[in-house]
């Protein structure tokens, strides 16, 4: 059932006074609770059987565009979301990562604008370029039947084709903060017609300073407007954002107060790994067996770099993600990671936001998180929509009172960490690794074999033709040339 109310009138919120302007009503607060008085969490039973998308107010035509993606029954954010957001309602939307917030607004963006007008109807501001053109691609999948276009605005692009895009009035723009301010700016982007606004990752672009450049989006919209706000995690910041902005938002978490922010079908394990090893064992991890696809984190640039080396040198078939790197080259890697060619993908934070790749079986955070808020948004990466996930945690020495403060967080703080080498048995008797010997064999057989030498003879066992300079051989073809007779054209004609 859920449990609603108003939040409690000591958090600070401050009345209108005589001759003030009158301060925004509290946000109303929506807590959701399974029969039984626990959570709702993401596993294929946190599902609501008992509510379909119709049930919540999905039109047949968004439900045929649902169902051909595979999406048929909705998660608990989606299913407290939907109502409102379909009747209009200021939504600060908070659940676990991985369980369904980008169709929780996704979904009424794509029945209420209206795709003849070539305005710009609805906007959705995210922190990061990966993240804008996977939001863009859901909702475009979600509005394809619909008719619904939808224009994604990055940097790191050509601004030519955006401006097309933009021109031609794309009713659904998905964009980071700092590209949408410059067409807004230059007058491409046009908010005047704007109905729904969504910051999606709100607190990942206070953290990454986005803030003025947000608050600046904000204010070239329209008063009357509808306001959401989607993130795992929602710090007071992101709630007085919402309150500035919003008009009587309500708060809709699909947890109880209290209940840890991951997923509870993701394994985590943190292990005490000395600096100087953590390659090693890195490596050691990357040997285990059934494992899909595997994201590993870094704290720098630089960091990444230096992993990415060291794991190609070893076989290993690993991309770098940071943002130093060309868009055009952030996009191939992503493809080459979704599809497969890449199983080991080692970035920066800049791929742990609201990113969806299937078959991301383990997250290894190479260096311990800043914070519980970061550590979540890393490991979310894995056991998304119900699937099962493993998130392994280095902790170095200096690292340690940070480990405890997330784990203290999370309410994992009952065992010690263990200390572990690449040679310890722990990691053989826990993850069920190979030897050293076995998976370096396993890499050299998995790597393509190199392809056969182009034969430039006439037979293969012609060694001149074979061997030999290609210079003496284009010599050898003149003075054939030479040495036979000449026929002029009269003779060529009549012979032929």
């Amino acid at each position: 059932m859920a449990v609603l109310g108003r939040r409690p009138a000591q958090v600070g919120y401050t009345r209108g006074t005589e001759g003030a302007a009158p301060a925004r009503e509290p946000p109303l607060y929506i807590h959701s609770y399974s029969s039984g008085g626990t959570g709702l969490s993401p596993s294929p039973s946190s599902h609501t059987p008992d509510r379909s998308f119709a049930d919540l107010g999905a039109n047949p035509t968004t439900l045929t565009a649902l169902a051909r993606i595979g999406v048929e029954h909705p998660f608990p954010i989606q299913t407290l979301c939907l109502p409102l957001a379909l009747a209009g309602v200021d939504l600060i939307g908070q659940a676990r990562t991985g369980t369904g917030k980008t169709l929780a607004f996704g979904i009424p963006i794509v029945q209420d604008v209206d795709p003849s007008e070539a305005v710009t109807q609805a906007l959705v501001v995210v922190p990061t370029r990966e993240l804008c053109l996977q939001v863009a691609a859901d909702i475009s999948k979600a509005g394809q039947d619909a008719g619904v276009r939808v224009a994604a605005i990055v940097g790191g692009r050509p601004m030519g084709p955006q401006i097309v895009d933009l021109n031609e009035g794309a009713p659904v723009v998905v964009g980071t903060p700092g590209r949408l301010l410059d067409h807004l700016r230059q007058g491409y982007l046009q908010l005047d017609s704007l109905r729904v606004l969504v910051l999606d990752e709100a607190d990942e672009m206070l953290d990454l300073g986005f803030l003025p450049d947000v608050e600046s989006i904000i204010t070239a919209t329209p008063e009357h407007r509808q306001t959401m706000l989607f993130s795992a995690t929602m710090p007071k910041a992101v709630v007085a954002l919402a309150r500035r902005y919003s008009k009587q938002p309500t708060f809709v978490h699909a947890e109880p107060e209290g209940e840890q922010s991951t997923v509870p079908a993701t394994e985590q394990h943190f292990l005490q790994v000395h600096p100087l090893n953590r390659f090693e064992v890195l490596c050691r991890l990357l040997d285990v067996p059934g494992r899909d696809r595997v994201a590993v984190f870094r704290r720098t640039k630089r960091g990444v770099e230096r992993t990415i080396q060291g794991l190609v040198e070893r076989g290993y078939k690993a991309g770098a993600l940071h943002g130093d790197l060309p868009q055009v080259v952030r996009e191939r890697v992503m493809r080459s990671f979704r599809k497969g060619k890449l199983d080991v993908l080692v970035c920066t934070d800049v791929a742990a936001r609201g990113l969806d790749i299937a078959g991301l079986s383990h997250v290894i955070n190479y260096d311990t998180p800043e914070d519980e808020r970061a550590y979540v948004h890393r490991i979310g990466r894995t056991g998304r929509a119900g699937a099962a996930g493993v998130a392994i945690t280095f902790v170095a020495w200096n690292e340690m009172a940070t480990a405890d403060l997330i784990r203290q967080h999370l309410g994992m703080d009952g065992e010690p960490i263990p200390e572990v080498y690449s040679t310890s048995q722990l990691l053989v008797d826990v993850f069920g690794l190979p030897t050293v010997e076995e998976a370096a064999a396993k890499r050299a057989a998995s790597r393509p074999a190199p392809a056969p030498a182009k034969s430039t003879g006439k037979a293969a066992g012609d060694e001149d033709a074979t061997s030999g300079p290609r210079k003496s051989s284009s010599r050898r073809r003149r003075r054939r040339r030479l040495a036979e007779p000449r026929t002029d054209t009269s003779t060529a004609a009549v012979a032929g």
